[in-house]
């Protein structure tokens, strides 16, 4: 039977945590899901939409430095730490509260010398620190909402900045945003049309995958063979990613 969602916090009840068959989710100022963990296997990643952000594999499989601004309940950080041992991991999340039930409630790691957990506004972040990163991921949401910052032309510009040679930005869209059209506009503008994108689900999450610099001319079939291996390393469906990229 199903728990219904509880406050974290008296101090911050946006906050609320609810667990149905297995799976423990967080929410934020609303209903609608923002990070899930299933209690048995807690470092495997459990909505698509996560799974499909590691995509970035396909094209940058071993990142030195990861930058990952949204925490949600950790699933992104947890399963990089746990499955990338060789990359470093910064994660920037604004919300006290969110941190705090991570630990609490969705085994997030200890800080070490590869994990770091940084409370501040991601975009002032991105800005301000002398940051240098393979890869920066971006799920900021406010319930359904993206957060206006996080979707700026200037906060593309400066992600653009902050990544290395062939870096590559990850961000987490609903399909549904009525301003999806403008925010790909601004990230293909910052990233002088180097985006790519897959759709996780049908009327679900769009993830957008844009390179500092021209990748080169992939084949699918090349593609393809690097989904096979990575699928031998990794508990995700590579090739399925690789027909969502077609498709999109």
């Amino acid at each position: 039977m199903a728990k219904a969602p509880r406050p974290y916090s008296h101090d911050n009840p946006e906050v609320t945590i609810s667990e149905q068959d297995g799976i423990r989710s967080l929410h934020l100022g609303g209903s609608m899901v923002q990070s899930t963990m299933r209690i048995a296997a807690p470092n495997e990643l459990e909505l698509v939409y996560t799974q499909c952000m590691m995509g970035f594999l396909l094209f940058h499989p071993k990142p030195a430095n990861m930058v990952l601004i949204g925490l949600g309940g950790g699933s992104l950080a947890k399963f990089v730490y746990h499955y990338l041992p060789d990359t470093r991991i910064t994660v920037i999340e604004t919300n006290r509260q969110v941190i705090a039930a991570a630990y609490q409630y969705f085994s997030l790691p200890d800080e070490d010398d590869r994990f770091e957990m940084v409370l501040a506004e991601g975009s002032r972040f991105i800005t301000e620190q002398p940051v240098a990163a393979d890869i920066i991921m971006v799920d900021g949401f406010d319930d359904d909402y993206q957060v206006s910052s996080l979707c700026s032309q200037d906060f593309y510009d400066q992600a653009k900045r902050r990544l290395n040679k062939n870096g590559i930005l990850v961000v987490n869209f609903l399909s549904r945003d009525k301003q999806l059209k403008t925010w790909l506009q601004r990230i293909e503008k910052s990233f002088d049309g180097h985006v790519i994108a897959m759709m996780a689900e049908i009327r679900g999450n769009l993830i957008v995958f844009a390179f500092k610099n021209n990748p080169g001319k992939h084949s699918w079939k090349t593609i393809k063979q690097s989904a096979q291996k990575l699928q031998k390393q990794y508990p995700l469906p590579f090739s399925e990613f690789v027909t969502k990229l077609q498709k999109y």
